[in-house]
């Protein structure tokens, strides 16, 4: 019989090896840690996350099908809507799928993605569809969303 007299299974020691590169929150100096920084943000329902991902001249567009038209909002819009989203949902799991298309300098990706939102057990919406960003590097290098156009089935 082995005796382990300085370890608890109940207190495991502290993971050293965790930090900015493996950790949850990128330091969005790559693309993909938009997308990370995005999933992130959803999943914890987080809006200090989410705004640091949006440039400050964001736009978002999409299709308003009831009144036949193309519409758009800005940033501060767009966290306000974000924000109800967040506080009003019980869960959110976001998924992002294929890479569709791309620039080769990164700055527009087309990305598909599927998106379920638990308001209650018995209310919960599907959205699947595309993102259609562009993106920036700010004056840091960190790259952020100025333009997004809703590629979505909602």
């Amino acid at each position: 019989m082995i005796t382990c007299w300085s370890c608890n299974p109940f207190a495991p020691a502290i993971d050293e090896t965790l930090g900015s590169a493996a950790g949850f929150i990128s330091d969005q100096t790559s693309v993909e840690g938009v997308f990370r920084n995005f999933q992130y943000a959803y999943t914890f329902k987080d809006t200090l996350i989410y705004g640091k991902l949006l440039n400050k001249d964001f736009t978002f567009s999409y299709r308003d099908y009831d009144r036949g038209i193309d519409d758009s909002w800005g940033r501060d819009e767009e966290m306000r809507i974000t924000n109800g989203l967040f506080q009003n949902s019980q869960r959110l799991d976001l998924i992002w799928n294929n890479i569709v298309s791309f620039t080769a300098d990164s700055t527009r990706i087309i990305r598909s993605f599927n998106l379920s939102i638990t308001f209650n057990p018995t209310d919960i919406i599907f959205v699947d569809g595309k993102v259609n960003l562009t993106l920036g590097k700010d004056e840091d290098g960190k790259w952020k969303i100025k333009h997004w156009i809703d590629e979505s089935n909602f």
